[in-house]
């Protein structure tokens, strides 16, 4: 219990509003309590004048430095409302001064509430300080070797830290005990602790993990089909990666997943402004046959290939003279192929097309027979990153290539329908 001491200006200024109150009638039983309200009354006003104040002048002495300095951490501490709580740190003495005037008929509330207005204390300095990390952070960010970089872990991290510090602070202020004491309560907690907090200790390692193999950037467009994510990487934090995906749907992933699941970063890709067509035509296999020596001239009419078929058929003729091959049967020596001239005649097509990456990997390939029939794979890069340029330049392609199909007697496959 506090004692009060009746000579003090505390006991003064609480008996003068008390003799007011008794003063208009006001019975002594109800003026005691009636007192506390205008007291408190008061104390409200003055700790929101000053607040007021104070956050104005703290507001207007960051506008004139970043005006004057161009210095953009003025602006960042706006943002981040420093001035709101240090304005709120301010009335600090105030408040505390004046605990003992409102409360001094009620000497029970005065300890308890002193130990809350220095419990609030610390967690308004708590407040302030990440204020100041968070512009820092933000500062950071203006350095294009940050920008990229999840520094939100990191600032989580460092929140739970001070709010540690400040929980073990409050522990001493409310028991009176030292913080030896926190810590000895907490170890014996600590099993439930690590459950409790299981992914957050993952998900800092894995950020860890993430930032020193520069695994993943803000930005970045990612893929990972088991939490139905494909698009850019908005926001990595402590526990969880977000994902804005090209429907603009949100996708959240936990931070440690990246670590312990397969996923796919197209950053090379963008890097080096391409972006990958790997798509096969299916070609019905009946289709597939010998070309007659007597359907030459009319493939040598087709401008992509008739230098290849003249190359190669010399170098056939050549080969079946050397093996002396009996011709009348056309399978006892080597011969063009009508899918062979398709397939060099795509890909000539593909090595002249202004819109085909001609310096990377260009492939036109067969894949292993399948029940719908022999896959004729297009591995190609565009020269854009665009996603509607992209699907308008591969099906232009495939468009041209589906038509040009019939000129080597080919078909493609299609499942009968009854």
């Amino acid at each position: 219990m506090v004692s009060i001491d009746k000579d003090s200006t505390a006991y003064e200024i609480s008996q003068f509003t008390f003799n007011l109150l008794l003063d208009f009638k006001v019975p002594e039983a109800v003026a005691k309590h009636l007192n506390v309200f205008v007291l408190l009354l008061i104390l409200s006003v003055l700790v929101y004048l000053l607040q007021l104040i104070v956050r104005g002048i703290i507001r207007g002495v960051l506008r004139r430095a970043q005006e004057r300095t161009g210095y953009s951490f003025f602006g960042y501490l706006l943002n981040k409302r420093f001035a709101h709580f240090f304005a709120l740190i301010a009335p600090f003495s105030l408040v505390k001064n004046s605990i003992p005037i409102v409360f001094i008929g009620f000497p029970k509330w005065i300890s308890i509430l002193d130990k809350f207005a220095d419990a609030y204390m610390v967690l308004m300095i708590i407040w302030m300080i990440m204020a100041l990390i968070s512009s820092a952070a933000e500062l950071l960010k203006e350095n294009p070797a940050y920008r990229q970089k999840p520094l939100e872990s990191y600032l989580q991290v460092l929140r739970m830290i001070m709010f540690l510090f400040g929980a073990i602070i409050m522990f001493s202020i409310f028991t009176g005990k030292s913080p030896v004491a926190f810590f000895t309560a907490m170890g014996a907690m600590s099993a439930v602790l690590l459950l409790m907090f299981k992914d957050t200790i993952m998900g800092f390692v894995a950020s860890i993990q993430v930032t020193t193999n520069d695994m993943v950037q803000i930005g970045d467009r990612i893929t990972m089909s088991k939490f139905g994510a494909d698009g850019n990487v908005t926001e990595i934090n402590l526990t969880t990666v977000k994902v804005q995906n090209f429907d603009k749907t949100i996708t959240t992933i936990p931070t440690y997943a990246l670590t312990s699941e397969s996923f796919q970063n197209w950053r090379g890709v963008e890097k080096a402004g391409v972006t990958r067509i790997k798509r096969p035509i299916y070609i019905k296999q009946s289709s597939i046959r010998f070309v007659e020596d007597t359907e030459l001239e009319k493939f040598n009419q087709i401008q992509g290939i008739s230098n290849y078929i003249k190359e190669k058929s010399e170098e056939i003729l050549e080969h079946n003279k050397r093996i002396g091959a009996d011709r009348n049967v056309r399978i006892n020596d080597r011969n063009l192929t009508n899918l062979g001239l398709f397939r060099q005649y795509v890909e000539w097509y593909l090595r002249n097309h202004p819109k085909v990456r001609q310096d990377m990997t260009l492939m036109v390939r067969q894949l292993p027979v399948s029940s719908i029939g022999l896959p004729l794979e297009l591995y190609v890069f565009t020269n854009t990153t665009k996603a509607n340029e992209f699907e308008n330049i591969v099906s232009d392609i495939f468009d041209h290539l589906f038509s040009s199909v019939k000129y080597f007697d080919l078909e493609i496959y299609e499942v009968a329908s009854n």
